[in-house]
């Protein structure tokens, strides 16, 4: 675990890794972390390696153009969207709801559209059906992987074992990972609606390094959420570099996520996944 704090004004012409804040960009970042003596590395799955939020924003306004009710613009729709998720999402693992999350994404889709429509005054079950499966069927043709993703597990692969850790459905994320077509880059891969428990539970980052033989300080976690991929990896003496994008960015949220003060600062702070091969230490 890292005991550095974010202290360091970085910076820009130092290094890739070594930017001054931007609009989307990191408040602080470390300097020079020495990953030489990671090796595995895991990696988060939607928004770190894959557009989840893109997609998903792309879908939401289809969905709505589609099937929205009559009189209320997509724009007005996604909004009413957001407001819904903002309460819903937050209660579900409080509730009979999170089981049945785990296992299969679908009821859970049609019950935030359905809460959606009420939200703008609308009880119409059928028109929430339509709308969950418009999205999904939306999101997932929208879903890519970054334009460097690939060339990073390819060059990565050769050196470390590889393994996926993500949050989310079993049916989805199993979904994903098929339609991305990257499985067969991972050694090991953890789904929550598989294990019953998801990130930031120390329970996963246990199992994970189990896998693969590995301490925690030889083990590093790459990801996009602060509070369920990096915080967490370095409270149980992970490595950990942090992915921020402008794009991720929640339908439900204004803002991207920021760093808690006092919070320990990751390993590394970066915009692109081929930023993570001008590490010192993990340079091949």
């Amino acid at each position: 675990m890292s005991d550095s704090s974010a202290g360091d004004i970085l910076d820009a012409n130092a290094s890739p890794l070594l930017r001054d804040r931007g609009e989307a960009g990191p408040s602080v970042e470390k300097v020079h972390p020495d990953l030489s003596g990671v090796k595995a590395i895991y990696f988060d799955l939607d928004d770190t390696l894959c557009g989840y939020w893109d997609a998903s924003k792309q879908a939401l306004r289809r969905a709505f153009e589609l099937h929205g009710p009559q009189g209320i613009t997509p724009e007005e729709m996604v909004g009413h969207w957001a407001s819904a998720f903002r309460r819903f999402a937050p209660t579900l693992k409080e509730t009979g709801w999170y089981e049945t999350y785990l296992k299969t994404a679908e009821p859970t889709r049609t019950e935030q559209m359905r809460l959606t429509l009420a939200e703008a005054g609308v009880i119409d079950e059928a028109r929430a059906l339509a709308l969950s499966e418009t999205y999904m069927r939306e999101r997932d043709a929208n879903l890519r992987l970054f334009s460097d993703a690939l060339l990073v597990l390819d060059t990565l692969k050769w050196r470390y074992p590889l393994g996926l850790i993500t949050n989310g459905p079993a049916d989805l994320q199993r979904q994903e990972i098929a339609t991305l077509g990257i499985e067969s880059y991972f050694q090991n891969i953890y789904i929550e609606g598989e294990m019953g428990v998801g990130k930031p539970k120390r329970t996963v980052f246990d199992r994970a390094a189990a896998a693969v033989d590995c301490k925690p300080e030889e083990l590093l976690m790459v990801g996009n959420s602060f509070g369920h991929d990096v915080a967490p990896a370095l409270e149980y003496g992970w490595h950990a570099v942090w992915i921020r994008r402008a794009s991720d960015i929640p339908p439900s949220s204004t803002r991207s996520e920021e760093m808690p003060p006092g919070a320990n600062a990751p390993d590394a702070i970066i915009q692109h996944l081929s930023e993570l091969l001008e590490i010192p230490g993990l340079a091949v």
